[in-house]
């Protein structure tokens, strides 16, 4: 029952609208569902980026050579960042080894060539994964002034109604103000999610966007030594180590 009274409540309250009013409500509306798309699109493409980067990244650091990566990107479509900058750093490596065999004109040299390959296709997966983020922030930053505008649109039409009606008590100002403070309240609702969507998108991309650039160095270290070195890697650290040891100990005092 209390349903039905606030469900009749609301067909009052889309009733007694007036035409620009009900425009407002039709913008934030329209706003709130394309937030809502753009919130769930960019988190199931950020979700899938992950989990593609995860597979070159195992290639990568699993593999003796860049043979599967190779191998990988010559038959699926470069889409997500890493493989792109996988593909553009190769296809450079490539490219400038030939020049070098053929004795062309070159004016970089391998590892500043390598640089703006993969600096590109870096540029390239942060416009990737930012695209529509804009949106985000504009609907989360207009629509409470959009809610704003239809109250006061919504008060002004209901003082005029009272003071046509010559009856300013407390129930007759209070119910009509009351119902045009809901567009305000509107326009939070569209733009709260929208806000914090945004943020952790962001977020989420930054971080990625870090891993990527790791990725980037570490590929670029590769094609320009043809060694791969984790600088995490402790086991690599302790046998260093140990020869170092060695040979202090035979120098003597």
């Amino acid at each position: 029952m209390e349903f039905l009274h606030h469900s009749d409540k609301l067909t009052t309250f889309l009733q007694n609208l007036n035409a620009i009013s009900f425009s407002v409500i039709v913008i934030l509306l329209l706003m709130s569902i394309l937030s809502w798309y753009l919130i769930m699109r960019k988190t199931l493409q950020l979700a899938f980026t992950y989990w593609r980067s995860n597979k070159i990244l195992n290639l990568f650091w699993h593999s003796s050579s860049l043979e599967p990566i190779i191998t990988r990107l010559a038959k699926t479509n470069a889409k997500d960042p890493f493989a792109n900058v996988a593909l553009q750093g190769i296809n450079a490596g490539i490219f400038y080894e030939k020049r070098v065999q053929e004795k062309l004109a070159i004016i970089s040299t391998h590892s500043e060539f390598l640089t703006r390959n993969m600096r590109r296709a870096i540029n390239e997966g942060s416009t990737q994964l930012n695209a529509g983020l804009t949106i985000l922030a504009t609907v989360g930053s207009i629509a409470p002034f959009i809610g704003l505008f239809g109250t006061v649109i919504g008060i002004y039409d209901a003082l005029i109604s009272i003071s046509a009606k010559g009856n300013a008590s407390l129930d007759a100002v209070s119910a009509p103000v009351g119902e045009a403070l809901i567009m305000t309240a509107f326009g939070l609702a569209v733009a709260i999610p929208a806000v914090l969507g945004y943020n952790a998108l962001i977020r989420g991309n930054r971080a990625f966007l870090n891993k990527l650039e790791g990725f980037a160095h570490d590929l670029h270290t590769c094609l320009n030594t043809g060694a791969r070195m984790d600088m995490k890697d402790r086991a690599y650290m302790k046998r260093r180590i140990q020869p170092i040891h060695t040979k202090n100990e035979s120098e003597g005092p």
